[in-house]
């Protein structure tokens, strides 16, 4: 059994979703492996994390619809086809019949579905509001957690120009602990460059992540923690970030939050 074969399995396990078949094929898996059962423990750690971290709520009837609808939409993974022995007129006479194991996987690829959405389908009631997570695991990161900070009861914003006339606003809630920066209309910037977020404070810049503009608009979260009083300036790079941990460029952009 290969890696994949058997991540699929422990993850199937992870949210209960193996067949007999299954469990008795990853039973083997771990004997001629033990090693592998630290791959299962974590899987297992990670689902009762998911699990502990939401309330429990009755899902709506379409969230079923709605699966059912994408898995007969989905290709699954396709039993390897038989090959008669006829087929080839030198082959030796089979003495031992073929181990079912793969055909048993073939069907593996409708289960392996299902254990992916009872991982991501987890219905979160906030606000009354119900939140399906598998709705925002096709988004980039910086605009899930402008949502989080937008939909917090202590989002704050400001705004700033940006060098040749372009408008950004930074996002950011402490309860959140996030803060995220909406640029339209930065400059056009050489290949092998990138824009540098930075926080400034108390005069002293402090690197918060490099970021890439599409056609001038971006969408960046700050790495580290933002400070109340800080400015959040931006400058142009190397790519990667400033080599010596502080800007070598002028800022294109700096916003103040106080």
């Amino acid at each position: 059994m290969n890696d994949r074969e058997f991540d699929e399995l422990s993850a199937g396990d992870a949210v209960h979703a193996l067949t007999p078949d299954d469990q008795r094929m990853l039973a083997r898996a771990l004997e001629a492996d033990p090693q592998r059962r630290a791959t299962l423990d974590e899987d297992a750690t990670m689902a009762a994390r998911l699990a502990d971290g939401v309330s429990e709520v009755v899902p709506p009837p379409a969230i079923r619809a709605e699966l059912l609808a994408r898995i007969a939409v989905t290709p699954q993974d396709a039993a390897p086809a038989a090959t008669s022995a006829a087929a080839d007129p030198v082959a030796a006479p089979a003495a031992t019949a073929p181990e079912p194991a793969p055909a048993a996987r073939g069907g593996w690829g409708m289960r392996s579905w299902f254990a992916l959405a009872a991982s991501l389908v987890l219905i979160l009631g906030i606000g009354g509001a119900v939140v399906v997570v598998s709705q925002q695991v096709t988004q980039p990161a910086s605009v899930v957690a402008l949502e989080r900070i937008t939909d917090a009861p202590d989002a704050q914003s400001a705004a700033g120009s940006v060098t040749g006339g372009g408008e950004a606003t930074l996002h950011w809630s402490e309860s959140v602990g996030s803060a995220v920066l909406v640029s339209e209309g930065l400059p056009s910037i050489d290949e092998g460059k990138e824009f540098e977020l930075w926080y400034v404070r108390d005069g002293q810049p402090i690197a918060a992540g490099v970021f890439s503009a599409d056609g001038g608009d971006a969408t960046a979260v700050l790495d580290g923690s933002m400070q109340p009083g800080d400015v959040i300036a931006v400058t142009v790079e190397d790519a990667g970030g400033s080599p010596n941990g502080v800007p070598t460029s002028d800022a294109v952009l700096a916003i103040a939050t106080a």
